[in-house]
């Protein structure tokens, strides 16, 4: 017969208001040195909240102290309003649920008994599992795929395929809150959306998730909220578009990052940039579509200020431009250019240190090709390398290609004077 939970576990999250999980002024240390203080961040009901930050930042050491297995130096952790260190450990596996980091155990299991391991929170010491218990493992397993693998060793899985079972081992308690350390290390990308978008399914469904995330660019995709740990507390918490920005990144991490938007959706896409002298140099992109996108992501990447156009509003390179906040001449698609636009870039091409053509310019840009001082052209497979320009480079060489130019300034001041001329 299960174990009948305690009068303040009845019914978590039924007629309650305020977040389901709620961290306040946590701090945590080992022998005497300090892993995190004054962690603050509330999770609210079916939310998925993702913790992110370098190693070491102490991302499994909160979800421990959430969970009840490390007790904080000081701070309070309340599970649907009440303090978890005031309920014993049995109590507080009946709010939360976990999955390790790691997939081991350390015996040879088969899958429904691993996953019936879920069930212990609500049984009685010499209890035996009930319909209800024997329901709630069937229900756990459907839920994370793992059914047809009910009979085989646990051992026996795919590192995948046991990052599930113990997910399914987890969803058994019948908790509230469900934390994950990690739940996609280790799994290729396959198998790390798969796992994630049964994360966000569970967490649709009501569910309240937290979950450690080393892959910042999954973590944007799947989480409603994130918090950045490093240097031992928050340096940000919000939206993953507030979070994870290449000024915020840059102090957490220490690198360089280039922050844009993942393809389909609002959420941000980080791409980790090489250790490099910043390229001061103004630059003009002439092109369309994913070689002009490209472009001026590198060459904004590498600290150089970006221009681009004429290009059609909508096109993979101005929406690229908008991202990175660089100033963009577009006209309607579809329109053609009109004499306003083509003169703005024409006088954008004629101020910029170089003009940099990627993809196809369309012949209503050659009066802006021509304005251009020092031309190079992007090696594409989409267009033929512009005969007009000084020289055609590879993609990863156009940072080192426009620094090895001349400034506006330069080629001015090297200029012959114009010789006075009288009647």
């Amino acid at each position: 017969m299960s174990e009948q939970p305690a009068a303040d576990d009845t019914n978590p999250g039924q007629d309650r208001t305020g977040p389901m999980l709620d961290v306040s002024d946590l701090a945590v240390s080992f022998g005497g040195q300090s892993v995190v203080s004054g962690v603050d961040f509330s999770v609210d009901r079916g939310s998925l909240v993702g913790l992110v930050g370098p190693n070491g930042a102490g991302k499994t050491t909160v979800l421990r102290t959430i969970k009840g297995t490390l007790d904080p130096d000081i701070g309070t952790v309340r599970v649907d309003g009440e303090p978890i260190h005031r309920k014993s450990a049995k109590a507080v596996s009946r709010l939360v649920a976990s999955t390790p980091q790691g997939t081991a155990l350390s015996f040879d299991f088969s899958v429904r008994q691993t996953v019936e391991m879920g069930r212990t929170p609500h049984l009685g010491r010499f209890d035996r599992m009930d319909e209800a218990d024997r329901r709630a493992v069937e229900t756990a397993m459907e839920r994370a795929s793992v059914t047809q693998f009910a009979d085989r060793p646990f051992t026996s899985l795919s590192g995948g395929e046991r990052q599930r079972v113990l997910l399914a081992r987890a969803l058994a308690q019948e908790t509230p809150v469900l934390l994950l350390d990690e739940p996609t290390a280790s799994l290729d990308i396959n198998h790390a959306v798969r796992t994630l978008e049964l994360v966000r399914a569970l967490v649709d469904d009501g569910k309240t998730a937290v979950a450690a995330i080393h892959d910042l660019n999954l973590a944007a995709r799947y989480c409603d909220e994130l918090v950045l740990l490093a240097g031992g507390g928050i340096r940000a918490a919000g939206r993953p578009a507030d979070v994870l920005t290449s000024d915020t990144l840059g102090d957490a991490f220490d690198a360089e990052t280039l922050v844009t938007t993942q393809p389909g959706t609002d959420a941000p896409l980080v791409t980790p940039l090489p250790e490099q002298e910043s390229v001061a140099r103004r630059v003009h992109v002439v092109g369309t579509g994913k070689p002009a996108a490209a472009a001026v992501s590198k060459l904004v990447g590498a600290g150089c200020r970006v221009s681009i156009g004429v290009v059609p509003a909508g096109d993979m390179a101005a929406e690229r431009a908008a991202d990175l906040d660089c100033e963009a001449v577009t006209v309607p698609a579809f329109a053609g250019i009109d004499d306003p636009a083509r003169q703005h870039a024409v006088d954008l091409a004629s101020a910029a240190d170089a003009v940099v053509v990627a993809g196809e310019t369309g012949d209503g840009n050659s009066t802006v090709l021509e304005a251009g001082n020092a031309r190079l052209a992007v090696e594409t497979d989409e267009s033929a390398p512009a005969s007009n320009a000084r020289d055609t480079v590879p993609l990863t060489a156009l940072p080192a290609a426009v620094a090895s130019l001349p400034s506006a300034e330069e080629r001015d001041a090297t200029r012959l004077p114009a010789q006075s001329t009288t009647d």
